[in-house]
């Protein structure tokens, strides 16, 4: 079978980054080259199939509408091809396994965890990468990812975890002194602490929401300090700096410990969830189903905190 000429790969990528960012000098910042290269590259796939792919309307890179129809079957194709150079390598450090985290989940729910993983596992390395950035693996060197989303993720093997609840937590000297938190009015008398994460999910409550549920209206909600990892809000509560609408499974290990109390039977499930996520070619890694593997026990094997939340 005669196999089809196709344009050089390079101009391919070249045009699928300047395509994604309708900017030649973006593309180039990406791809470490100069905007002369990009259009250099630019102008010998058009050389090659005989048409452009841009063009300028008011001083605006467009793309063609031929151009623009190209561009999801490249990027899969783009994708395939990373897939099946994974494939091919089968990488000579196959007892490395690279994690991909948030770093709030990182630090109060996996690293925490990991001990067991190497007790059971002692041949295999796992390295954590702890981001808030969405690990591209046709890019990133990771082998498996946890991410907190909707789910639904394309062109992956995706995997529940498990739920998330959001609760209200404070420390247990918050529920003492002189001005002790017995009902959700005394919160008046206390710091409101805001997780501001970027992963935060809408549908979860905002303390203006969680007080106009809770029939509060003598509380001001939008008070209060605001933290961009949903692990500082909960170590600031742990700390007595006042009171956080947590991660449930975040705070999981200082409720039990009995750093940090929920001061009120009001907890709300999170439209949210943590889903193990990874391409199809990592599917036959041994390191990869392990890890899975032990992920789900000990998803499993973690007190629901719903009910954990109801308990305190």
């Amino acid at each position: 079978m005669l196999t089809k000429r196709l344009p050089p790969l390079n101009s391919l990528r070249v045009f699928e980054a300047a395509a994604r960012h309708l900017s030649f000098t973006k593309a180039a910042e990406e791809l470490h080259v100069t905007p002369g290269a990009v259009s250099q590259q630019i102008k010998a796939l058009e050389d090659y199939i005989g048409a452009p792919v841009f063009r300028r309307h008011k001083r605006a890179l467009l793309l063609t509408d031929e151009a623009q129809a190209s561009l999801p079957v490249l990027r899969e194709g783009f994708d395939r091809l990373a897939d099946a150079a994974r494939l091919l390598s089968s990488r000579a450090d196959s007892g490395k396994l690279t994690v991909s985290a948030a770093p709030s989940l990182a630090a109060k729910w996996l690293v925490p965890r990991l001990d067991s993983f190497h007790e059971m596992h002692p041949e295999v390395d796992v390295w954590i990468s702890a981001d808030m950035d969405v690990v591209d693996f046709s890019v990133d060197d990771v082998d498996v990812a946890i991410r907190y989303g909707p789910g639904g993720y394309e062109n992956l093997v995706v995997e529940h975890l498990m739920a998330e609840t959001i609760v209200p937590v404070c420390s247990p000297r918050l529920l003492l002194g002189d001005k002790p938190l017995k009902t959700p009015a005394d919160l008046a008398e206390h710091t409101l602490l805001h997780d501001g994460s970027p992963d935060r999910d809408d549908s979860c409550p905002t303390w203006p929401m969680w007080l106009k549920a809770a029939g509060v209206t003598s509380v001001d909600g939008a008070r209060g300090p605001k933290f961009n990892q949903s692990s500082l809000v909960i170590e600031a509560a742990v700390a007595g700096k006042g009171v956080a609408l947590a991660k449930a499974q975040l705070a999981l290990a200082d409720l039990e410990a009995a750093r940090l109390v929920v001061p009120f039977d009001m907890s709300s499930p999170s439209a949210f969830g943590y889903y193990i996520v990874h391409p199809h070619s990592r599917s036959t890694s041994p390191a990869v189903k392990a890890f899975k593997a032990w992920l789900h026990a000990e998803a499993t094997d973690t007190p629901d905190s719903a009910k954990l939340a109801v308990a305190v």
